[in-house]
Order: C-alpha cells, then sequence, then structure tokens
C-alpha cells in the first residue's frame, strides 16, 4: 500500500495487486528503440527495464489517486516554497511574493472544488499573506541608529502585496 501526503496528513491510496509487477517480469515496452538501449551491458538493460517498471508503477499511483489530492499536494509545495523565502534573513520577498501569488491563483480557481482540503488551504494562505506583510513592513522601517529620532511614519513603497481578490 502506497500513501500521499496531503494538507489533511497522510493518505493511503489502495493498489490494486500486481503480481506481474512484484516478481518483476511486467512487460515494460520496447525499449529497444531508445538510442543508445542496445549499446548497454546486459546488467544495464536490466536496470533499464526495472527503473521503466517503477515509473511505470508511479504512473499508475498517481491515476488512481483522486486529481484534488494531487492538487492539494502541489499547492503545500507552494506553502513550502513560499516560507522558505519568508524565512531567508533578508526574506526574499520578492520570491515569496511569487509562490503566494501562484496558491492563492489555485486556490481561489479551485474554491468549493478541493474538497476537505479547502480550509486547510485557505488557512494556509491566509497565514502566509500575513507574514508576508509583516515583513513586508518591517523592511520598511529603517534602522534606529544610535541617538537619532524614529521617524513617525514608513514610507510606502511601490512593491505590490500578494494579490488577495
Amino acid at each position: 500500500m502506497s500513501s500521499l501526503w496531503t494538507p489533511g496528513g497522510e493518505h493511503e491510496v489502495p493498489r490494486e495487486p500486481r503480481e506481474a509487477a512484484e516478481s518483476g517480469d511486467e512487460p515494460v515496452g520496447d525499449l529497444s528503440d531508445i538510442p543508445g538501449y542496445d549499446e548497454l551491458t546486459p546488467e544495464q538493460q536490466e536496470q533499464a527495464k526495472q527503473m521503466a517498471r517503477e515509473l511505470a508503477e508511479a504512473r499508475q499511483r498517481i491515476a488512481e489517486t483522486p486529481a484534488v489530492e494531487v492538487v492539494a499536494n502541489h499547492v503545500m509545495g507552494l506553502y513550502e516554497l513560499a516560507a522558505i523565502h519568508l524565512s531567508d534573513q533578508p526574506p526574499a520577498l520578492g520570491e515569496a511574493q511569487v509562490a503566494i501569488d501562484a496558491m492563492a491563483a489555485v486556490v481561489q480557481a479551485l474554491e468549493g472544488r478541493l474538497g476537505t482540503n479547502e480550509k486547510t488551504l485557505r488557512d494556509a494562505l491566509g497565514q502566509l499573506q500575513m507574514a508576508f506583510v509583516q515583513l513586508k513592513q518591517a523592511a520598511a522601517q529603517p534602522e534606529p541608529s544610535a541617538g537619532a529620532a524614529e521617524p513617525s511614519e514608513a514610507e510606502p513603497d511601490d512593491e505590490t502585496e500578494p494579490h488577495d481578490s
């Protein structure tokens, strides 16, 4: 049994028993059409066949997994990407903004179709957007120097906030 990680946790992906795959006898198609295949040693050819079997199994697992789970998994990858850029010192706000905007675009475009993952994804997006604004505001504040009076208000800059439409 395989599993797939989603924002709601790890989910088991049921698989049909595949005796041929377990025995290593599953057909993988004609690999001799691949340029250079005939130049491989018998051991390398067997490795290529094994890799082709593993790729076919991975493809089958993805095909058996509901698309909403795969999409949610990818959206969480965008969340992680944004979080990495926000945690840089100094934060890479431009890079984080791209990941946040991409995450927002997917979540908004699929509104009502993300199933049980939707609330988690919306909450995660909101957290990122809030962190982005806080870090951007902190970056706009001038560093206080010894003996200098702090300015009463920071100047706004031209960089835009992640979109939340």
